[in-house]
């Protein structure tokens, strides 16, 4: 090969571009992007709903199918209107999307893998300069390493390879000589195109969505307005379930949602079927946030901290302005301290009976539902919530002590509290006050339960735990009862 060449860069392959077959004949890849996480949703959702209904793995569940029939405040019919209106909306967004995207074709491929390695030869050019920074002679080093590995040599030297050439025809006949790639250079970049880039693609898009969602999210809880008028419709939910978790205001839905989505997906530069695959794994997170259950088997519950656990806090009265992250990761929350941080909620969670056993059966004393940090003294920073309670004026009209739940660890998760239960307050076409009261009332039934139970018991022979064995088996028959709960685990208070 002669010297100009060796520096001369492999051509570029032909290619010719041809219609992308269906993914699933005769079902057009665009239509089923539209249909894959409308699918993907009931399917989960009516698992879900399956479970509940056969009252399987109750052990896990966060609360009891009393509190879903009791403490919602809007019927299960109203929830299937308004999701069907989203997902109709999502998909008239979706086709008028899918218009203004090209054909999808294949057939470019390998020209795109060469274009990956021409990137990675390209950048071998820089070693020699920057290898001279450090005093190294690349030469020098690249001739005495040339016998042995010559592989190692030539990308020392610049990505030269004499021994890397191949035979072209040309249109006459005549074959000449021309630079290849070296078989780590194709390897690197089949794995660039292939992985690398999708996988990056796909960091965007979720942090897009994560970013996008949670900055509106935590606006229309901040804002009066907002949250009234729009948002409040989604906590009408305080118990949540796997096929409500697209109850929205319309509006709302296509803003956050089904906008949020879309752009990410543009952001993101995906192609229809990197979309459809991102679509359909978003909504299976979003439906199992909100499934009400903390399964350890549960892949999706353990990839990242937001959970059905961390999410099922903020649709509490005391946690409705915390945890606003969704649906993947919580790195905005923790970033911008709007975490809840009051430690363990297994003792807001007593009417889930099921709870206080597994907790008896692992003999951990971490936090069981959210892994939240606990607020253990008085210097957290409490930015945004400060001045909470100061603020709170309808808050101070509930006498605390017969009206309202017991309160969180004082500091920065007792503000988090009042500024939550503040908003339960204002939003009183939905509840207000009867949501507190109401919550009060259990607390006290709950206890006056553990009261009882301890006392037929000679409780100075007892530990913790082993009251708490005896009282799961005493309401072993009563599951679907109002009091089913996780009955005494007070912890962090």
């Amino acid at each position: 090969m002669s010297s100009s060449n060796l520096y001369a860069l492999p051509p570029l392959p032909a290619y010719e571009l041809r219609p992308l077959p269906f993914l699933v004949p005769p079902i057009p890849d665009k239509l089923l992007t539209l249909l894959l996480p409308i699918a993907a949703y009931w399917i989960l959702s009516m698992i879900f709903h399956w479970i509940d209904t056969k009252d399987y793995f109750s052990q896990y569940r966060l609360h009891t199918p009393a509190e879903v029939l009791k403490r919602n405040h809007v019927s299960r019919w109203a929830v299937i209107r308004d999701v069907v209106i989203q997902q109709v909306v999502q998909t008239l967004v979706g086709t008028g999307l899918g218009m203004f995207e090209p054909e999808d074709v294949y057939g470019k491929d390998d020209y795109n893998v060469v274009v990956w390695a021409q990137r990675i030869r390209k950048l071998q050019r820089t070693l020699p300069g920057l290898l001279s920074l450090v005093g190294i002679d690349a030469p020098g080093l690249a001739k005495n390493l040339a016998g042995s590995y010559p592989v190692l040599a030539g990308a020392i030297s610049g990505g030269v390879y004499p021994f890397a050439g191949t035979l072209v025809t040309l249109a006459g006949g005549q074959q000449v000589s021309v630079p290849a790639y070296c078989g780590w250079e194709t390897i690197l970049a089949k794995t660039l195109y292939w992985y690398v880039v999708p996988t990056l693609q796909f960091g965007v898009a979720v942090l897009f969505v994560d970013t996008w969602q949670y900055f509106l999210h935590r606006a229309m809880h901040m804002n009066k307005w907002l949250y009234i008028t729009f948002h409040s419709r989604h906590h009408k939910l305080y118990v949540p379930y796997a096929f409500g978790a697209l109850y929205n205001h319309p509006i709302e839905g296509l803003v956050l949602d089904t906008v949020g989505a879309s752009l990410a997906y543009l952001v993101a530069g995906f192609s229809t079927r990197q979309g459809m695959w991102f679509f359909t794994c978003s909504t299976i997170k979003t439906v199992d946030d909100h499934c009400g259950y903390a399964l350890p088997w549960d892949p999706l519950q353990h990839l990242t901290s937001n959970n059905a656990g961390y999410h099922d806090v903020h649709h509490q009265s005391w946690g409705i302005k915390t945890n606003f992250s969704q649906p993947f990761f919580t790195f905005w929350d923790r970033v911008l301290g709007t975490v809840w941080t009051g430690g363990d909620v297994s003792a807001r969670y007593e009417r889930s009976r099921i709870a206080a056993q597994r907790k008896f059966d692992q003999g951990s004393s971490t936090s069981l539902i959210t892994k939240s940090p606990l607020a253990e003294n008085m210097i957290q920073d409490v930015k945004p919530y400060q001045g909470e309670p100061e603020t709170a004026v309808m808050l101070k009209q509930i006498p605390f002590k017969h009206q309202q739940p017991a309160p969180p660890p004082p500091g920065k998760a007792e503000q988090q509290a009042a500024g939550s239960r503040e908003q339960v307050l204002e939003d009183s076409r939905d509840g207000g006050k009867s949501i507190l009261i109401e919550e009060a009332q259990e607390e006290r039934e709950a206890l006056n339960m553990i009261r009882r139970s301890t006392r037929r018991r000679t409780a100075s022979s007892l530990t913790q735990s082993d009251g708490l064995r005896g009282l799961t088996e005493r309401v072993t028959s009563g599951i679907h009862g109002r009091t089913g709960g996780i009955l005494g685990m007070r912890s962090g208070r």
